[in-house]
């Protein structure tokens, strides 16, 4: 079983306009709308994988039947910790040329208790999880070290655990020394306080990572693909694509296929392949954060992965 915890949910709005204008009236083309949020993206692909998962998330009275029952349908047990007040909504537009602008919801501010309900239902998932996975940003109310705070009690139960967060979160999760990490290219030079704008620097940052206790830093680049490390070395894997419908979500089911090669004991280039194809998988379809498996694999050969250089372990002092 892998737990995912994506505590902030949404309700994902994808609109496509011709055109966006900003100060003017825009009219929609088409418009969709999903159960969403990063945890929410991560827990439905690793089910479209086949492996068995479950979600720990809010929920409120209003959305409580439609994300269920979206969640059940595609394999994923959710357990919805229900607030008052609405979940966030978010919105991406899509213009005639595939370029997507997104406005992500404040979402709930949440008393005590509330936070401490969602906290314990993630916390009573641990023991009876293979891996754990921590995606996405925090509703208002928690702590900016809770993911920190998670990684530690997953570590002291001797389980592995996953982060995809940016800013302090990232910060103090990563010093906790998570089994992975995954940030993109922007949230790395914001962690690193230094451009990250090539494979090169990708490689560096990712190994300074490791030097540092992650056990598997992944850095991506978006069409540039991503990088990894472990003790077997640095990998680049990419893919090639001539046909981007949506590429919000493919950094969330690229950390779904990490996360299934992980439990599957895959070694990292197999891992990292499966990953980049479901980032690619996602990039090609007009869901957010969702993939098909006949997809993911049709996409698996057109992968390209290398090993760049070996990975020398420092310690934490060299590496200051």
């Amino acid at each position: 079983m892998i737990t995912v915890g994506g505590f902030n949910t949404a309700i994902d709005r994808l609109i496509r306009v011709d055109a966006l204008r900003c100060g003017e009236i825009n009219r929609a083309l088409d418009e969709q709308v999903y159960p969403g949020g990063k945890g929410l993206h991560v827990a439905q692909t690793i089910a479209a994988l086949g492996e068995r998962v479950q979600l720990v998330g809010l929920v409120d009275a209003a959305h409580r039947n439609l994300i269920a029952q979206h969640l059940s349908k595609r394999g994923t047990l959710f357990h919805g910790v229900e607030i008052g007040a609405s979940i966030r909504t978010c919105l991406a537009v899509q213009d005639a040329s595939g370029r997507i602008t997104e406005v992500l919801g404040q979402g709930p501010q949440l008393s005590a208790a509330q936070r401490d309900d969602l906290l314990l239902t993630f916390r009573r998932c641990i023991d009876e999880s293979d891996l754990l996975v921590l995606s996405g940003s925090l509703p208002r109310g928690m702590a900016e070290t809770t993911y920190a705070e998670l990684v530690a009690q997953v570590h002291a139960m001797g389980k592995r655990c996953m982060v995809d967060a940016s800013g302090k979160v990232m910060r103090h999760a990563w010093q906790a020394q998570p089994f992975l990490v995954k940030p993109n290219r922007d949230e790395i030079t914001e962690l690193l306080g230094r451009p990250v704008d090539d494979l090169a620097a990708a490689a560096d940052a990712a190994l300074e990572l490791f030097s540092r206790g992650v056990t598997m830093p992944v850095v991506s680049m978006g069409a540039m693909g991503a990088i990894a490390v472990d003790a077997s070395g640095v990998w680049h894997a990419s893919i090639e694509l001539t046909d981007i419908r949506n590429t919000v979500g493919s950094g969330d089911c690229l950390l779904a296929g990490l996360a299934v090669g992980t439990v599957r004991g895959m070694k990292l280039e197999q891992t990292l392949r499966l990953g980049v194809a479901c980032g690619a998988a996602n990039a090609a379809a007009e869901e957010t954060g969702y993939v098909e498996r006949k997809i993911v694999e049709r996409l698996l050969p057109q992968v390209r992965v290398q090993r760049l250089a070996d990975a020398v372990k420092r310690s934490s002092a060299e590496s200051m």
